[in-house]
């Protein structure tokens, strides 16, 4: 089952570690931050936004 993140939810999010905007992956179910180059997983439709939990990206 593939949860949705709300468009709303995601226009105000940003990464907490540059405040910089994030890219929503619908497949990879992440939210992708470019300049801190962290995935930051969301799960259950939930996106879960500690530094801790994000995985390193290569760009």
């Amino acid at each position: 089952m593939t949860h949705t993140v709300d468009p709303k939810l995601l226009e105000i999010l940003v990464c907490p570690l540059t405040k910089g905007p994030l890219d929503y992956d619908a497949e990879a179910q992440e939210l992708i931050s470019r300049q801190a180059h962290l995935a930051y997983p969301i799960r259950d439709g939930i996106p879960i936004m500690l530094v801790d939990e994000a995985r390193q990206i290569d760009d």
